[in-house]
């Protein structure tokens, strides 16, 4: 899992053209009959509308970006240098074009004054992620995705806004005696959260 953080305002202009255009980029499954964000890993890693209108010729590939595409924080080829090593890390080697359902999401947290949307991925699907390093206690008790299809126990030892460093506490010794680790902020899960891992 990973997140990745874009600038509102980059993302409220792409918005704004999905919605300003009539016609707009198939997806996968044939024609699509409204505004939507495509997330693209390729070239960087960038959202941009799935509008088609008369001001580009640009067909949305993962060879070519454009400096006007929302570029996700660290993975901008026009300004990142180690973009390639960010995008790695968060996708490993997989590129490809994604049709997203965040637009209205986005657009409320747009509304409401955040200067950055974040989104949670996991490299196929992707959604809004709205918490942030302080909604979470550090010394809680959370579970993480193990792996090996379960969950392990861990304490919450620090936080930012993208991951957060656990230790494992209540699992058989053999996971406990790990050193502590970096887990995505968005794979902490509440004991009483049974989200799937």
């Amino acid at each position: 899992m990973a997140i990745l953080k874009f600038s509102a305002s980059a993302v409220a202009a792409q918005i704004a053209h999905a919605r300003a255009c009539k016609t707009f980029l198939p997806n996968w499954n044939g024609p699509v009959d409204r505004p939507a964000l495509i997330l693209i890993v390729g070239n960087g890693v960038h959202l941009r509308s799935n509008g088609i209108d008369g001001t580009t010729t640009r067909i949305v590939t993962t060879e070519q970006a454009d400096p006007s595409f929302a570029f996700a924080d660290g993975m901008n080829p026009f300004r990142d240098t180690d973009w390639m090593a960010q995008r790695r890390m968060a996708f490993r080697d997989l590129t490809g074009q994604f049709y997203t359902e965040i637009l209205d999401d986005v657009q409320v947290l747009i509304d409401r004054g955040r200067g950055a949307i974040r989104l949670a991925t996991d490299g196929h699907s992707i959604r809004v992620f709205v918490r942030r390093a302080s909604d979470y206690l550090i010394g809680g008790t959370y579970e993480v995705p193990s792996g090996l299809g379960g969950t392990f126990r861990v304490i919450l030892k620090d936080a930012c806004d993208t991951f957060a460093i656990v230790q494992n506490c209540g699992n058989c010794e053999d996971f406990d005696a790990m050193q502590p680790y970096r887990v995505p902020l968005d794979a902490l899960m509440e004991i009483d959260d049974r989200r799937v891992a």
